[in-house]
């Protein structure tokens, strides 16, 4: 499995996540590091997701919920089958320790619903007791 995260996430986030998974055989990519895209960290939403959607053993994490409102992005994103994890907006307000701190806690959770639902989109909310939220676009 392939993480990516988009620019509206710090890039210490895909290191952390990678040190966390890599051992067992997946990894993590900030938009800056990802082998193949076409435009590097200037690619837009459109790029990225139809790049992703070439591997299909990708899943993605972003702050951007403008991705299931824009006609274009939200047209591309539903035909790349896609799993997709959106943090819910109060993590804009979160030192980077607490939001790195809360993706992993939900790690777990992320690999259940990959090996048991199709794509989708979740919103992975601030609070740790509360389970990630399919969100409907």
């Amino acid at each position: 499995m392939r993480v990516f995260f988009d620019n509206c996430m710090a890039p210490r986030l895909a290191s952390t996540l990678d040190g966390f998974i890599s051992h067992d055989g997946h990894h993590a990519w900030h938009m800056k590091d990802v082998p193949g895209l076409p435009n590097g960290r200037q690619s837009s939403d459109i790029e990225w997701i139809d790049h992703l959607k070439q591997g299909k053993d990708w899943l993605f994490f972003t702050l951007d919920r403008r991705i299931l409102k824009n006609p274009a992005e939200k047209a591309v994103l539903k035909s790349a089958g896609l799993y997709g994890f959106i943090l819910a907006n109060g993590f804009m307000k979160m030192k980077l320790n607490e939001v790195a701190s809360t993706v992993l806690w939900k790690w777990p959770e992320v690999e259940t619903i990959i090996r048991s639902v199709d794509p989708a989109i979740y919103e992975i909310q601030v609070s740790r007791s509360a389970k990630l939220k399919p969100i409907s676009y």
